[in-house]
């Protein structure tokens, strides 16, 4: 059952952005994005400016009937602003307009329903419409204001309205319960990799940032991306061997975006508990965006508020575009804080391999490993890992390896095998014992 009207896109549609200095100024740019996103064919972008928004039509009645003069000579079909509008507001604007009216929480809804591919993304898109409908159903027609008693008439008592709303509650408790169970499937298997000890690394960060092409690069996958706002709606996760690390889950995300109404971050949090319980967060900024503090800015917003403490490493992306270079940016010694690179060009992308490798596993260090024929299978581990940087045997038959990882992973895969450290590095085994800090610093 459906409460909502999608958007069909190719709608005569008049923007109307209005600047308020008692609010947070929105960028017009991304609003036009937006709407062209959701499929409007825009006649003209309007500019208000306002001390304090007008409680009945949020802006002045003047500009109101002037707009409705626009409305009715070019045969505008939706007229969409670019602030959070009430219930009120809304009808209003739509009786002196005379044609449909959304605020940017109903354009970005109408983009998310378009977008919504799997199963659960549907629901989350639904749950999300209803909540935001629910307080905007009414009934100017008397003659259905009520339901009459007499014969085949006789009912609950209640107004349609209230029949309406009530239909709505119990559809969105049905939302609720299936994505509580979505999100108790998702729990399962976030215990799984963790007993398994495999870490997840999630991208977010705002919308086109370029997410999903620098997912499918790392992932060598084929996640739909395109140079659109909003072009991810669901969640994707995909297993891959990482150089040093080994198995880990790489997660793409929804874009964040400034000013996102609560309740659409409270219907996706079955989707951004990804982020929640990542080992690590890469958040994509487009470092070409003239409003680059802005949107990071707005995504750690939305990171706060879902109460995400992950460690995170800025990924600046669109370096072919800003004109930066490939770089990481060191916090402190082993602690990379930001990586400059381009997923376009693919320039920068073994750095941030390495700075992935580094967040989640320490600092890179180079040993020398004495392997007996017996430890086939150690050697076949670290020929997986992409770290052995030299080999040869010895007069004895030993394979002599010089291998560059993080300490503990090292210090993990013997422990596995049930090797004596001294077997394997020698008369350096009591140094590796040392604490990492002591390591030399080889890079």
């Amino acid at each position: 059952m459906e409460y909502f009207d999608q958007n069909q896109g190719g709608e005569k549609t008049i923007l109307v952005s209005v600047n308020v200095q008692i609010l947070e100024d929105l960028d017009a740019e991304e609003f036009r994005l937006l709407a062209k996103s959701a499929g409007a064919d825009i006649l003209e972008h309007l500019s208000v400016q306002r001390i304090k928004p007008d409680p009945k039509f949020f802006i002045g009645s003047g500009k109101a009937e002037e707009i409705a003069e626009q409305v009715e000579a070019d045969e505008v079909e939706l007229v969409i602003f670019d602030q959070a509008l009430s219930p009120a507001q809304e009808r209003n604007l739509e009786r002196i307009l005379k044609c449909r009216v959304i605020d940017r929480t109903g354009l970005i809804l109408d983009i998310f329903a378009q977008r919504a591919r799997t199963h659960e993304g549907k629901l989350q898109v639904e749950l999300a419409q209803l909540d935001h409908l629910s307080s905007r159903l009414v009934r100017s027609r008397s003659n259905l204001d009520s339901q009459k008693g007499g014969i085949g008439l006789r009912g609950p008592g209640e107004t349609l309205l209230e029949t309406d709303r009530r239909l709505l509650r119990i559809r969105m408790e049905q939302l609720k319960d299936r994505l509580e169970k979505v999100r108790k499937t998702r729990i399962q298997g976030r215990a799984a990799r963790q007993k398994a000890n495999i870490p997840t690394v999630s991208l977010v960060g705002y919308t086109n940032a370029g997410k999903s092409t620098l997912f499918n690069i790392l992932a060598n996958s084929d996640v739909y991306a395109a140079d659109q706002l909003f072009a991810t709606l669901d969640p994707t996760l995909r297993r891959l061997d990482w150089d040093g690390i080994g198995t880990l889950v790489l997660a793409d995300t929804v874009g964040f975006v400034r000013n996102l109404a609560h309740s659409l971050v409270e219907s996706f949090k079955a989707t951004l508990e990804e982020t929640l319980e990542a080992t690590l967060l890469l958040h994509i900024i487009d470092s070409s965006s003239p409003d680059v503090m802005e949107q990071i800015d707005a995504v750690e917003t939305v990171l706060n508020e879902i109460g995400a403490d992950v460690p995170i490493l800025r990924v600046y992306n669109k370096i072919d575009q800003s004109g930066e270079e490939a770089k990481i940016i060191y916090a402190k010694p082993h602690q990379p804080e930001r990586v400059y690179v381009s997923a376009h060009t693919q320039q920068g992308l073994d750095l941030l391999r390495k700075a992935v490798h580094e967040c989640l596993m320490g600092q890179i260090q180079r040993f020398e490993l004495q392997l007996k024929p017996a430890y086939g299978k150690l050697k076949n581990q670290l020929y997986d890992l992409n770290v052995i940087e030299s080999e040869h045997y010895d007069d004895e038959g030993n394979l002599q390896l010089v291998v560059a990882m993080a300490p503990q992973k090292l210090e993990q895969l013997i422990n596995q095998a049930h090797i004596p450290l001294v077997e394997i590095l020698g008369n350096k085994a009591e140094q590796f014992k040392r604490p990492l800090e002591e390591f030399e610093i080889k890079r």
